[in-house]
């Protein structure tokens, strides 16, 4: 396979986008996975231990997996053959197979980067099984998809999971100094507006430099952007978010978690940043109903009812102004009393009938509209509740042979866990923080 780092000609380096000219040439280079490169990281251990097994680097876009798994074939002495699941089969894949056993004939090991490899099906990805067990190839994969739900037992089971975590505010501005070292040419933006460049990046160190590039190509000279002119230059990179992957199953766990814990700030900000990411916004309103049945329920009935009511309105107005509805629902769901007690009555009582059986209804409960059923005793003895004082008779309605079970336990009135005090908790840890949140 080809070597998607090379280059036709030297001649044309200049013309290579930034992020790739400054792809580091060393694993000492690498930015942002202190974990997996620094002095005491774990691919560095390995490298000083000289052996190397296979791996799965898994991370956000723009981490540096592809440079990483590059430059360690080159500081093992490994060949390195590169192929992407994307545009590879079958076909491909017993070509690279060959070609790595020629090799390791010869006396090299090959390293194998597979790109998303979480795209081949689970036939593709046991083929991989035979040439990793018999040191043929020493496997690298690279996916942005959680490796337990996209990649096959079998593989993980013989692969070690190296996370690549998303850069931060510093290892992105020290990507930005770099850039400016490289061009010679410091970013025409304010203070602000580099903050801003930072932040729209969104952990990803490919992006940090596409955005700078934008920024000097459109800059005038000794012209400096601001805030408000970046974001018109640039067009703001959209959030990091899929909305069928991880960043969505992630986010709204965020949102539940918050509002089960009665913190409305932290549930109006995981809220917002699945509607600025084109989260659709009924998906969000079948979750803010589930909250309200499954953590709050019987302590504040009410809050069914609004969050009903939020997806009623939203279908009336639409966007935008349906999702200032979401935003009250998600509010009131936070601020609500908490109870899980239907939820665990539910789950209890579905483990019951489950295991149960059809199990007969007590014959006392149970209508007689013929002869034949009355003589066998249907409806006999039956208490009419409204008829008995208090309009409350105390039968046995469960089924003879199952006994009597007690599923639901009632909240208790009066906020069973005080509101107020979380409230309280919340205003108090912000102070403690100096106000920053």
């Amino acid at each position: 396979m080809s070597d998607l780092f090379a280059t036709p000609d030297a001649a044309m380096s200049g013309h290579r986008p930034l992020a790739d000219r400054l792809r580091p040439a060393r694993l000492a280079e690498v930015t942002g996975q202190p974990h997996l490169t620094g002095k005491d990281g774990v691919i560095t251990r390995m490298i000083g231990s000289g052996s190397l097994g296979s791996m799965v680097f898994w991370g956000p876009p723009g981490t540096g997996k592809t440079t990483v798994a590059r430059l360690l074939a080159g500081e093992t002495d490994l060949a390195f053959d590169q192929i992407s699941a994307v545009f590879s089969g079958v076909a491909d894949l017993k070509k690279v197979f060959e070609a790595a056993r020629a090799r390791r004939m010869g006396g090299r090991q090959t390293l194998l980067f597979v790109d998303e490899i979480h795209r081949f099906n689970r036939a593709q990805q046991d083929s991989f099984l035979p040439v990793m067990e018999d040191g043929t190839v020493v496997l690298v994969g690279a996916t942005t998809e959680n490796p337990s739900f996209e990649l096959n037992a079998a593989l993980l089971s013989r692969a070690r999971v190296l996370t690549f975590k998303p850069h931060d505010q510093d290892s992105l501005e020290s990507l930005l100094v770099r850039a400016e070292t490289e061009t010679g040419t410091p970013l025409p933006l304010d203070p602000g507006a580099r903050l801003s460049l930072v932040r729209m990046a969104d952990g990803d160190g490919r992006a940090v430099l596409t955005l700078a590039e934008e920024v000097w190509r459109s800059a005038r000279k000794d012209e400096v952007f601001d805030t408000a002119a970046l974001v018109e230059v640039v067009q703001r990179r959209a959030p990091l978010y899929d909305k069928g992957q991880d960043g969505h199953y992630n986010l709204i766990s965020a949102l539940h978690k918050s509002i089960r814990g009665s913190d409305p700030d932290a549930a109006l900000y995981y809220l917002c940043r699945m509607l600025d990411a084109g989260e659709d916004p009924l998906f969000l309103c079948r979750r803010l109903v589930r909250m309200a049945s499954e953590e709050i329920a019987m302590a504040d009935p009410q809050a069914l009812v609004i969050a009903n009511a939020a997806k009623e309105a939203y279908d009336f107005l639409g966007s935008p102004e349906g999702e200032l509805a979401l935003a009250q629902a998600c509010v009131y769901l936070a601020t609500a009393p908490k109870s899980n007690s239907v939820y665990t009555a539910y789950k209890a009582a579905m483990r019951a009938a489950r295991e149960g059986g059809s199990l007969l209804p007590p014959k006392h409960i149970l209508n007689a509209p013929t002869k034949l059923m009355k003589a066998e005793g249907y409806n006999e003895g039956y208490r009419y509740d409204h008829d008995e004082p208090d309009a409350f008779s105390g039968q046995d309605y469960f089924p003879e042979t199952m006994g009597r079970k007690t599923f639901y336990d009632p909240p208790e009135r009066g906020f069973e866990r005080d509101i107020r005090k979380r409230l309280e908790f919340w205003s108090r840890l912000r102070k403690e923080r100096g106000g920053k949140g």
